[in-house]
């Protein structure tokens, strides 16, 4: 049976810099009826469990360490007995969250993640914050873009451990030399395609 994607919204806050904002996130889950990995767990772990079933979670991955992508991925990870990835360059903001536990492992740009007989590629699409990273699943025609790549533009850059220019180039270099037709999953909102952003990234 080939891998397949399943989505969760969740609801709950993000905070940083002093400010706490209300948000709803994309949890998204790629695997087969037998395993699956978790991307992004957010704010309600009994949400993310009921998606996973009885399912085997070979991983938790992180697109980047914003409290709202990682505040329920320690529960998780305990009831499941899945390991967390998250990019290194990411560490001030998980540690601000999680002081007193490391993660798994500390992802690298080209690391290949397997679920289902799929792979998905690590893209390092730093901007959002430092360790921000998409993930690419070819066969799937699917990329992840965490909080780097949304319908309508690119992630926010206002706060702390972020920079505009770098999460243009980002995208321009990482993002949207992928097919045109790669579907778009985001961190927030609705899903859209490589090719309905690339206009707005030109010249």
């Amino acid at each position: 049976m080939s891998a397949r994607i399943e989505h969760v919204v969740t609801s709950g806050t993000f905070s940083l810099d002093g400010g706490t904002w209300d948000v709803d996130n994309n949890v998204w889950l790629v695997g087969d009826d037998y395993e699956v990995l978790v991307i992004d767990p957010a704010h309600d772990a009994e949400a993310v469990l009921a998606a996973v079933g009885g399912r085997i979670v070979t991983a938790l991955v992180c697109t980047h360490g914003h409290d709202d992508h990682i505040n329920a991925v320690a529960e998780v990870a305990d009831k499941v007995g899945a390991p967390i990835l998250i990019h290194a360059d990411d560490r001030a903001l998980w540690t601000a969250l999680y002081p007193d536990r490391e993660p798994d492992v500390w992802l690298t740009d080209g690391a290949t993640l397997t679920v289902a007989g799929t792979a998905l590629e690590v893209l390092s699409t730093p901007g959002h914050t430092y360790g921000s990273i998409s993930l690419y699943a070819r066969d799937l025609g699917a990329v992840f873009s965490g909080d780097t790549l949304f319908e309508g533009g690119p992630g926010a850059t206002g706060r702390s451990y972020s920079d505009f220019p770098t999460i243009v180039t980002s995208i321009r270099e990482r993002l949207l030399t992928l097919p045109t037709e790669t579907i778009v999953h985001t961190g927030h909102g609705p899903t859209t395609t490589i090719g309905a952003e690339a206009p707005q990234f030109e010249g």
